[in-house]
């Protein structure tokens, strides 16, 4: 079996620099066994951001793309943090937030970029978890998406 930095090369994935706090907040936590990533936006591997609305200036494919360019996000602040993501066991929880019209409800499609993004990395046993997928009226930045996650440590 393949560890996740094994499928991470194997995929030819790039991780954008993990994003620093623009607030009073710690991007990521260890308790125990269990790491929490705060939320994270679009941060492409130039530093800059996916923006937009999902509904009105992206479609749902590009916000599937933005859910799974937080993913790469998330996966650069385990990196960082931890030197390795072969010291995570699994994805305990995402939570996934839409910025998107009122008259969108396809919230769980999108999030599906950054679980499917797991689930490839870490295995569909260890890389999928309980989830939620919200629709907000905005976010930081315009941002498309906002994902928090929890791990648990090997």
């Amino acid at each position: 079996m393949k560890s996740p930095e094994e499928i991470l090369t194997e995929l030819n994935l790039e991780l954008p620099p993990a994003p620093k706090p623009l607030g009073v907040y710690r991007p990521f936590l260890i308790d125990g066994k269990h790491a929490y990533v705060s939320g994270h936006g679009t941060v492409q591997s130039d530093g800059s951001l996916i923006m937009g609305r999902i509904g009105e200036d992206m479609d749902m494919e590009a916000g599937k793309l933005a859910a799974r360019q937080v993913g790469l996000a998330i996966l650069a602040t385990l990196k960082e943090n931890l030197g390795s993501l072969d010291k995570i066991k699994r994805v305990i929880k995402v939570l996934g937030m839409v910025n998107c019209t009122s008259d969108f409800e396809k919230h769980p499609y999108i999030i599906n970029g950054c679980s499917e993004l797991f689930a490839e990395v870490f295995g569909k046993e260890n890389g999928i978890g309980v989830r939620s997928a919200v629709g907000m009226g905005s976010l930081p930045d315009n941002i498309p998406v906002e994902i928090e996650a929890m791990f648990e440590l090997k």
